[in-house]
């Protein structure tokens, strides 16, 4: 009998894990998407990495999640996600296609880039990696968004993209195809922790969201606001442009999960599988 109450109480469990709003809308287990792992209903929030990083934890129908962001270059299969006392959950990741885009580049700096151009560029990388490493103690107050802007997507992520013929790094945000000067807005509740001017990426703007959840606005023509500045939901943090390495006009987008970047439009109920 107290197997059986055990598998009871097991199926329970999983099925509420099934029916909840956050498993529903961001479990998406494959390269570039999430993995929403359920890890009991103890009474206090547990904490846990993946891969060496901390990750989101929330709580939702009385058991708590982990929300893991797995990077486009995860393999299939099973990973691991343990917890700092010791326990380890299992889960799957599947398998994901990403077509190829060719884009064509006046600028042939912005292919291959002179050594001066790499000195800055790797600077700026470095600091925008410590960026997206940020893991504040603070739980998001949302994690379905908003959209930045209000248009059409004009390039998803994950695109393999080849500069003039040459391929470079993937696809790595969502990008709106929008006019001159519209306002980009906090998809969500955060605090604004970097801003920059960047050789790729233009005007700048980085929003922590908490707990590893990060969001990344670039190619603008104007930033309006400052770092530590906290933002509600809605907010304007900047106008669009095409500064950096932009062929013309349009928000690019950005989302960080424990240092992961994935899709944002699994964030904004747009995914597709």
């Amino acid at each position: 009998m107290r197997v059986i109450g055990y598998l009871l109480l097991l199926l329970a469990s999983q099925l509420a894990f099934a029916d909840g709003v956050i498993s529903r809308h961001l479990h998406h287990p494959v390269p570039g998407g999430i993995a929403v792992v359920p890890l009991g209903t103890q009474s206090s929030a547990p904490r846990a990495h993946y891969q060496g990083k901390p990750v989101l934890i929330v709580r939702e129908a009385q058991q708590w999640l982990a929300i893991v962001g797995l990077a486009q270059k995860s393999p299939s299969g099973t990973h691991q996600l343990i917890t700092t006392d010791g326990r380890q959950f299992d889960f799957q990741v599947g398998r994901k296609h990403y077509r190829k885009q060719h884009i064509k580049l006046a600028n042939r700096r912005q292919v291959n880039p002179l050594a001066d151009d790499l000195t800055r560029i790797n600077r700026e990388l470095a600091e925008q990696n410590i960026a997206y490493q940020t893991f504040s103690a603070n739980q998001p107050s949302n994690l379905l968004f908003d959209k930045p802007v209000n248009g059409p997507l004009s390039s998803p992520f994950g695109l393999r993209r080849f500069f003039n013929g040459e391929e470079r790094n993937p696809h790595s945000g969502l990008d709106f195809a929008v006019g001159t000067g519209t306002p980009v807005k906090a998809p969500a509740a955060g605090k604004v922790i970097l801003l920059g001017d960047y050789f790729f990426n233009g005007k700048t703007v980085f929003v922590d969201h908490g707990q590893g959840l990060i969001s990344m606005f670039c190619h603008l023509a104007k930033i309006e606001v400052q770092v530590g500045q906290p933002l509600p939901r809605g907010a304007v943090l900047g106008r669009v442009g095409a500064t950096g390495r932009a062929t013309g006009p349009h928000l690019h987008w950005n989302v960080s999960l424990n240092d992961a970047r994935v899709d944002p439009a699994i964030f904004i109920g747009a995914f597709t599988p």
